[in-house]
């Protein structure tokens, strides 16, 4: 690692203008998540459908997160922060007006691609956490921006599922409308992070995303941290892509029932990401904290798939603060092995693994729970997506044993990049 580069003074910019816009940006998202599937419902015939569909459209935005999202993290490098950032927030606006003024299941698919393709925010905005932290800050940083995303779906799920009683498509003009203003004040108030003499030169060899996942994964020194983030990333993306419908299927759950839910979720993720996840680290530092989390969240998936009533899924994400804290721990972990020019593809990358899962996992999950939709509310059976989910962040655990647990070796240094890594 350039350790000149390291201790480099950070360069302007200023942490709290990228949280406000990753919380605009993200208000927008959560105004939607408990409406679309029921959005989807008016188009498609039958549940077995409805969650095919659902299944498709959360596949095709993934995919194109996954194609677009490594040339937007090197873009971010080459470029800087801010312009990606823009870029960004006007593409989610032309998002949800399409899928606003959608009459059928063509359009939403059109502004699943449009969005697909712009959902730049997370990636950048933790490049830009990166640029203006020390090393030791990046894993609390991170989190900061990660309880932003939390924040955004405290307040988002619940005004979409009061909006959505009003009208299926009213969420989404209101969302069009918060990305609009999300691009007026990154333009006003966003400053760049990443200098010029920083950035890193953009090659057309490195828009290929395997190839990008590819040099991660070559990097011996990660594989296994990278293998661990993967089954995470794909059991958290079977949840976010079913629990909708499930509880809609299970527990007859409406977009304000669903609404509701999610604001407990985001709620939770702030206080651990915003409050906790600094004095979690330091108690039990980031290792421990990571399998703790870990084996919260295997426990949770279980418990989900067995609930019998619906106040019951309130109680599980209440009880599972520390599964919160995996991936910002993970994520501050990998960062300390890239240099400073290359923390937009370290992110960019992460980020792609997890759009790989979304481009699986809801065909899957949602294939799942279309099978078993059928079934009675009590019948066990019916939460056989998050039975996967469970089996997934056991294997993640087992993985993670080796390279977390306390007291195994550190991780080896990585050699000097040829070029440019991660």
């Amino acid at each position: 690692m350039d350790t000149s580069a390291t201790l480099a003074k950070a360069p302007a910019g200023n942490l709290k203008f990228v949280l406000i816009c990753v919380f605009i940006d993200l208000l927008g998202v959560g105004l939607i998540v408990p409406v679309l599937p029921a959005l989807v419902g008016e188009y498609a015939h039958g549940r077995e459908q409805q969650a095919l569909w659902f299944g498709i459209l959360a596949a095709v935005w993934a995919l194109m997160q996954f194609l677009c999202m490594p040339v937007i993290g090197m873009a971010s490098d080459r470029l800087g922060r801010r312009p990606v950032l823009l870029y960004s927030m006007a593409g989610m606006c032309a998002a949800f007006l399409s899928t606003a003024l959608a009459p059928n299941l063509a359009w939403l698919f059109l502004g699943r691609v449009l969005g697909g393709a712009s959902s730049a925010s997370m990636a950048v905005a933790s490049a830009y956490a990166a640029d203006v932290s020390a090393p030791e800050e990046r894993a609390k940083n991170f989190g900061k921006v990660g309880a932003a995303f939390g924040l955004g779906f405290i307040c988002g799920p619940v005004l979409g599922g009061l909006l959505g009683n009003v009208g299926l498509h009213l969420p989404f003009y209101v969302a069009a409308a918060l990305a609009a203003a999300n691009f007026v004040y990154g333009a006003v108030a966003v400053p760049e992070s990443l200098p010029a003499e920083r950035r890193a030169p953009f090659r057309l060899a490195r828009l290929n995303p395997f190839a990008a996942l590819l040099r991660l994964l070559r990097r011996r020194d990660v594989r296994g941290l990278v293998a661990v983030y993967t089954l995470v990333s794909f059991a958290q993306m079977t949840l976010q892509a079913t629990f909708v419908l499930y509880s809609s299927f299970r527990f007859g759950w409406t977009p304000r029932e669903n609404g509701v839910a999610l604001c407990c979720v985001g709620l939770t993720s702030f206080l651990v990401q915003a409050r906790l996840l600094g004095p979690l680290i330091r108690r039990f530092g980031e290792r421990r904290l990571a399998l703790a989390g870990m084996s919260s969240g295997a426990c949770a998936f279980l418990l989900y798939g067995l609930a019998t009533r619906g106040w019951m899924l309130y109680a599980i994400i209440l009880c599972n603060l520390l599964s919160f804290a995996v991936v910002p721990t993970l994520q501050g972990i990998l960062s300390k092995d890239a240099a400073p020019r290359e923390q937009g593809e370290l992110m960019g990358s992460l980020q792609s693994i997890a759009s790989l899962g979304l481009i699986v996992m809801p065909l899957v999950g949602t294939r799942i729970l279309g099978a078993v939709g059928h079934l009675p509310p009590q019948d066990w059976r019916i939460g056989s997506s998050f039975y996967l989910c469970a089996a997934m962040q056991a294997a993640a655990i087992l993985a993670a044993w080796r390279v977390l647990r306390p007291g195994a070796p550190a991780t080896p240094a990585a050699p000097p990049p040829a070029s440019h890594r991660l």
